[in-house]
């Protein structure tokens, strides 16, 4: 595709999960020359793993391939590209899936790339034999202590590589776990043909990217002053219309619902950053207290002035482990004194494990009663004692086994405990595996990315 003086792309995809109505959405609007969909997040790349090692053919974000079908007629014709990080850790099973489905619609010649390399779980004995210690980035543990029970193990790569595959003419491009940012970043750089070195502009990118990857919670979902946001239910997608400079306006799909303002950009522009200055990402650092904002219309913000520097030496990479089992169980709780026989059915439970000869520690069980300021304890007063509240009693542990004799012992609460126990949530409870997180940094030159182009 040629240069344009705008480049519009849209977010249709948050989260796994995300509403299905943001495709359709859209394709709505008039001009989208791409569509960016984010699946995973830390957790996922867990899920994903397990879902491949109980069945070869899983792994990937399914749901992809059944949008694919629903869109990628009209993407087709209008020549709308499509990035996602669908690919999960099972790339090779999303392309032959998507590939099946576009036969199926007989879109015969659409390019389909997939970018790997992101995965290295098979290569960590390697890594660490060469001097690749992946210390936890909070406790500063070398990698091998947890290395028997790591279950996933993926780099945030960049754009470089997506970037790599509309260059040779992809119409959808699938990736693993890359960099939120870097689904958007990679089409500006290879439609304005930015310098990987053009640090100002990757910035820019990255800060598109940045807001388009949560979807609508950068145009009034999620905001702290939800009472001047209208339409929920038809919140609208976000869209940013792009120039070859790194200027760009944040918008969102016309007639719907939502809102774009300085507040709603900047409530995204903060979530889940740290230090402002030095937005850390694998193709550059982004400075975000250099942006200028400006309320260029109704639910149209404009930024400009964005600034950047080289990025580090290293990836982040996102490791999931074993951590041990955990179980919880909910029940409903009323009458006068709700709290007081909250805290007894608490007591008789973890009363009844010492007598089958189970002693979980104290700092181990979990207690939560809602209606009683859990979400704000300690920040505003507790209310009059409720007359109704919902009891969750848990606890974590090496043993599933002991954890589930735990949740043998809630459902008796209800006619040997105190009165007015009126819900059991979901049946008995059972233990389950708890993923742990290891973030580290692994230097860019361990880790190398391939992309594989097929046509239909």
């Amino acid at each position: 595709m040629d240069k344009q003086s705008v480049i519009r792309i849209a977010n249709a995809q948050g989260f796994w999960g995300d509403s299905a109505l943001g495709p359709r959405q859209i394709l709505a609007e008039e001009q989208i020359d791409y569509i960016t969909f984010d699946y995973l997040a830390e957790v996922s790349m867990s899920i994903l793993q397990k879902q491949r090692m109980q069945n070869p053919d899983m792994g990937y974000a399914q749901d992809f391939v059944n949008m694919i079908k629903k869109v990628m007629p009209v993407c087709k014709e209008r020549g709308i590209k499509i990035v996602a990080n669908a690919a999960g850790v099972n790339a090779t099973a999303c392309l032959n899936n998507t590939k099946n489905a576009l036969k199926e619609l007989g879109l015969f010649g659409t390019k389909i790339a997939i970018v790997e390399g992101d995965d290295i779980l098979g290569q960590l004995d390697q890594l660490i034999k060469n001097g690749q210690e992946l210390k936890n980035m909070e406790s500063g543990k070398a990698l091998k202590s947890v290395l028997q029970k790591v279950t996933s193990a993926n780099v945030y790569i960049g754009a470089r590589p997506i970037v790599e595959a509309l260059n040779k003419g992809a119409d959808i491009v699938i990736t693993g776990r890359v960099s939120d940012p870097s689904l958007t970043l990679a089409p500006l750089v290879y439609e304005f043909k930015w310098s990987m070195d053009d640090y100002d502009r990757l910035a820019a990118g990255t800060i598109m990217g940045h807001l388009l990857e949560c979807g609508t919670q950068a145009t009034g979902g999620n905001y702290t002053d939800w009472k001047k946001v209208s339409g929920f239910a038809n919140m609208g997608f976000p869209i940013v219309e792009a120039q070859a400079g790194g200027s760009f306006v944040l918008t969102k799909v016309k007639n719907t619902g939502g809102l774009v303002t300085i507040a709603t950009a900047t409530s995204q522009l903060l979530y889940e950053i740290s230090d402002p200055e030095n937005y850390l990402g694998p193709d550059c650092i982004a400075d975000f207290t250099s942006i200028q904002l400006t309320q260029e219309g109704e639910n149209r913000v404009a930024f400009s002035n964005i600034k950047g520097k080289p990025p580090t030496s290293n990836y982040k990479v996102s490791i999931s482990y074993e951590k041990g089992y955990k179980i919880l169980s909910t029940l409903c709780v009323s009458g006068p004194d709700a709290i007081e026989k909250a805290n007894l059915m608490y007591n008789m439970v973890f009363a009844r494990l010492s007598m089958h000869g189970i002693d979980i520690p104290e700092q181990d069980r979990f207690l939560e009663i809602f209606g009683t300021n859990v979400l704000y304890k300690g920040l505003v007063p507790t209310n009059p004692q409720p007359h109704e509240v919902l009891v969750r009693i848990g606890a974590k542990g090496p043993d599933a086994k002991s954890l589930n004799v735990l949740g043998s012992e809630i459902a008796p609460l209800i006619t040997s405990g105190p009165p007015g126990i009126t819900g059991f949530a979901g049946g008995r409870a059972r233990a389950k595996a708890i993923v742990g997180y290891w973030p580290a940094l692994i230097e860019k030159t361990k880790v190398n990315t391939t992309v594989w182009v097929e046509e239909i």
